[in-house]
């Protein structure tokens, strides 16, 4: 795998990411512990992007 498909990948792992945490934001009574770890793992992918990217 290329860095550039190493990228694609995180970037649709991210956009998934952020569709979660849309969902969890606009339910009734978002879980606090989950949009904390979907917003943890939106950012190491967003670091591991910026990495390769620098590469």
């Amino acid at each position: 795998m290329t860095a550039t498909d190493r990228i694609d990948t995180l970037r649709d792992r991210h956009a998934n990411l952020d569709s979660k945490l849309d969902q969890e934001v606009n339910r009734p009574l978002p879980d606090e512990a989950t949009l904390h770890e979907l917003k943890r793992q939106k950012l190491a992918i967003k670091d591991e992007i910026a990495r390769l990217e620098r590469v």
